[in-house]
């Protein structure tokens, strides 16, 4: 039987198609998927992430931890502060992508993903083993909604005294949010557009919920599902774990060598992402745009002259661009922006080009 979120009975209520989801049942769209997906980029979308997980990791040794953990510099983060990072396994393969939020001294909050929830707790825990911090896992207990979109800041400002237009992104604070205590509000995001993450007790998600839905409808603001979720995180260029990135892909294949601090204090995994650099890359990570009008779907082939080189990770027809898109890894010597690929589409080779991410130019 698939978990619920705190949310589940309202978007019953507001028409919503549920689907399984990371072993929840999630709202996958209530009316359309470009319908969702051209508010959000024009207005304001709001979205229950509620399956995401949550691991508070506090005290002396806090960044110690994720330090060990992480590829990121932790180091270096303020508080107040956020951190896109990830988790790599002792071989140089990805055990997650994380966010990590600096909440306050020796307060440090991990946000993984829905599906990854318990292989991540166990990975981190083994690694506390030898280090002692505090970890809590607040998964179960904490909701998440977003508000995304270009109408988002005047939506959100109406539950809380901070001035949110002083907030940049990745950015976050802890208060008071529409009369819920102890609520940290971040600007992360998944869409590329200006975005609020709400972090509440589950007692507080159907009323915080509705009254954003409420307050939001006069600016154009709409719940919005995964279908939405997915093309508009496909058009910035973000990857999804078990799509993009897994166990056996590494943060330099899949261009995440920004993210990668291989001369700070030893992490997991470090040593394997070296000998790769060092050995250097077979294949990467590439954004393609379709020439030939079709839809890339998730394990299409890609080929070149013919010969099948890769397939496709991540793939759909961009609502904003009118044409199809997607990633894939192929081999390095095809990687390079402009680089003519074929996307086999039901035995019809498809002419496509490799990009440079993001797709939709800000």
């Amino acid at each position: 039987m698939s978990l619920r979120t705190p949310l589940y009975d309202t978007h019953q209520a507001l028409g919503a198609k549920l689907i399984p989801f990371a072993g929840y049942d999630m709202p996958v769209r209530y009316t359309g998927d470009v319908q969702e997906h051209m508010a959000v980029r024009t207005a304001a979308g709001l979205f229950d992430v509620s399956h995401m997980g949550e691991f508070i990791i506090r005290g002396p040794k806090a960044l110690a931890l994720i330090q060990q953990v992480t590829t990121n510099d932790a180091s270096k983060l303020p508080e107040g502060k956020a951190q896109y990072s990830c988790m790599p396994n002792r071989e140089g393969g990805i055990v997650d992508d994380v966010i990590v939020y600096h909440i306050r001294e020796d307060q440090y909050m991990m946000v993984v993903n829905a599906s990854n929830i318990e292989k991540d707790w166990n990975w981190v825990s083994a690694h506390n083993e030898s280090i002692g911090a505090e970890l809590i896992n607040v998964s179960d207990q904490t909701s998440l909604i977003a508000v995304s979109g270009p109408r988002a800041e005047e939506v959100v400002q109406q539950f809380t005294d901070v001035d949110l237009s002083k907030l940049g992104t990745y950015e976050c604070f802890k208060g008071v949010f529409d009369g819920a205590e102890k609520t940290l509000v971040a600007t992360t995001g998944y869409t590329g557009e200006r975005t609020f993450e709400i972090f509440l007790y589950n007692e507080h998600a159907v009323r915080v919920w509705n009254d954003l839905l409420a307050a939001g409808q006069s600016v154009g603001l709409i719940p919005c599902g995964l279908g939405a979720r997915d093309t508009l995180r496909l058009e910035m260029g973000y990857m999804l774990y078990g799509n993009d990135i897994n166990d056996t892909t590494s943060p330099l294949e899949a261009g995440l060598g920004w993210i990668t601090k291989l001369n700070k204090a030893p992490f997991t995994g470090a040593e394997a992402i070296f000998a790769l650099k060092v050995q250097g890359l077979s294949r990467k990570l590439v954004a393609f745009e379709l020439i030939d009008k079709g839809i890339p779907r998730v394990g299409y082939e890609i080929a070149v002259n013919g010969e099948v080189v890769g397939s496709v990770c991540s793939g759909s027809v961009s609502p904003v661009l009118g044409k199809g898109i997607g990633m894939g890894y192929v081999p390095v010597q095809y990687s390079a922006e402009g680089s003519e690929l074929e996307i086999i589409i039901r035995n019809k080779p498809l002419k496509a080009v490799v990009v440079k991410a993001p797709f939709l130019k800000r």
